[in-house]
């Protein structure tokens, strides 16, 4: 996997957190409402798991949002990261 794919994924998985702690949800909650253990959903957050749609979509549906809203924002963070400068 390329490095710009990491920083996707990652990218995702730091936006999931950090919706949930703005809802002051715990990780804990989520993994009942995802029906998970709390451990497997920690991994959703560090981006160790790979997660499919339908549980982004299951997690947009837990925090109340869309998935397009877990999508923005980190991901073109991540994406400016590995654009080229010009500069060699």
């Amino acid at each position: 996997m390329s490095n710009t794919n990491k920083a996707k994924i990652n990218a995702i998985a730091v936006s999931i957190r950090k919706k949930r702690e703005s809802k002051n949800y715990t990780q804990e909650y989520l993994a009942y409402k995802l029906n998970i253990s709390q451990n497997a959903y920690s991994k959703i957050e560090l981006g160790y798991t790979k997660i499919t749609v339908e549980r982004l979509f299951q997690i947009a549906e837990v925090l109340e949002l869309n998935a397009i809203d877990l999508l923005e924002g980190e991901l073109e963070e991540a994406e400016h990261k590995f654009l080229p400068t010009g500069s060699d």
